[in-house]
C-alpha cells in the first residue's frame, strides 16, 4: 500500500470517529446498559454502538483486509494474517463508564507486525490523532489540524512519566530511575501513547497487560511521530501474535529525554 493510499483510508476513518465519539457520550448520558464478559471485563453498549460504526467504516473502506475486534475476536482462531486491522472501540471502558474523560476510540491497520496507521478519538477531550507513515502524525483539535513530533513541551529538566496504575512495580520503578524521572502521572488507556507524541510527556513504562487492539493504534501515532517503542528488554514490540497477548513495553519520546 502506497502512503497516498494509506492517507486516504486515514482521513477517510476521522468523520466517523467523530460520530463514534459523539455517540459514546450521547449513549452515556442516557444510562449505558453494561454486561460482565467472560473474562470478567465489563462492555458497555457503548463499546459496541462504536465498534458497528468504526467496523462499517473499515469495510467500506478495505473491504478485503481482515478485522479483529476486542468485541468480535474469536480467540480460539489463532491470528496469522499479514496485513490486518486492530480495532478497541472504547480503551479504557471503565473509565467511560464511570464518567471520566480518558478513554479512547482505537483501530490500527498492522502491515507485516507493524501498526502502520492508526487512529485514536479522544471524545471528552475533543481531540483525534490519526496516522500513516513515519513523520507523518497529526492532532485535529478545535477545528485545527497540526503535525506532531514528539517536541518536549515540558521544562527542561523535567521528565514525565506515565503509569497505568497509581503505585507502580519495583521493576517499573527501577526502569524510569535509569531516565531520571522525576514525576510519575497516572493516565489511563492509549491516551498516554498520544500524549507522548505531542510531548506532553516522556515515558511510559509497563509489564506484560493488555492485548494488542490496546496498544496498536496509540503505537502507530507515537511511533510515526518519532517516539522509539521497544519492550523493557529492548526488544522490538510487534503485532500478529496468535494470542494478540502483549510483551513488555517502553515508550520513549525520544532517547534523549531532556531534548
Amino acid at each position: 500500500m502506497t502512503s497516498d493510499e494509506l492517507k486516504k483510508i486515514a482521513e477517510g476513518l476521522i468523520d466517523t470517529f467523530n460520530i463514534a465519539g459523539q455517540e459514546s457520550i450521547d449513549l452515556y448520558k442516557k444510562g449505558l446498559k453494561i454486561e460482565i464478559k467472560g473474562d470478567k471485563s465489563p462492555v458497555s453498549n457503548g463499546d459496541l454502538k462504536v465498534n458497528d460504526l468504526i467496523t462499517n467504516k473499515i469495510k467500506e473502506l478495505t473491504p478485503n483486509i481482515p478485522i479483529v475486534s476486542e468485541e468480535t475476536v474469536d480467540l480460539k482462531i489463532k491470528n496469522t494474517a499479514k496485513i490486518f486491522w486492530l480495532i478497541d472501540p472504547i480503551d479504557g471502558t471503565k473509565e467511560y463508564i464511570a464518567g471520566r474523560d480518558e478513554y479512547t476510540l482505537n483501530a490500527a491497520l498492522v502491515i507485516n507486525a507493524v501498526p502502520i496507521l492508526g487512529v485514536v478519538g479522544v471524545p471528552k477531550k475533543n481531540r483525534v490523532f490519526y496516522s500513516y507513515a513515519p513523520g507523518e502524525s497529526y492532532l485535529i483539535e478545535s477545528g485545527e489540524t497540526k503535525k506532531i513530533n514528539c517536541k518536549k513541551k515540558q521544562p527542561k529538566g523535567n521528565i514525565v512519566a506515565l503509569s497505568s496504575v497509581i503505585k507502580p512495580s519495583n521493576i517499573i520503578l527501577n526502569k524510569l530511575k535509569e531516565f531520571n524521572v522525576n514525576l510519575i502521572v497516572k493516565m489511563a488507556s492509549s491516551y498516554k501513547f498520544c500524549v507522548i507524541a505531542t510531548g506532553e510527556y516522556d515515558i511510559y513504562a509497563a509489564r506484560e497487560r493488555a492485548n494488542e487492539w490496546d496498544y496498536a493504534a496509540g503505537h502507530a501515532v507515537a511511533q510515526n511521530a518519532g517516539a522509539i517503542i521497544r519492550t523493557l528488554d529492548e526488544k522490538p514490540f510487534l503485532y500478529g501474535k496468535e494470542d494478540y497477548k502483549n510483551p513488555s513495553l517502553l515508550i520513549k519520546r525520544t532517547e534523549n529525554l531532556n531534548d
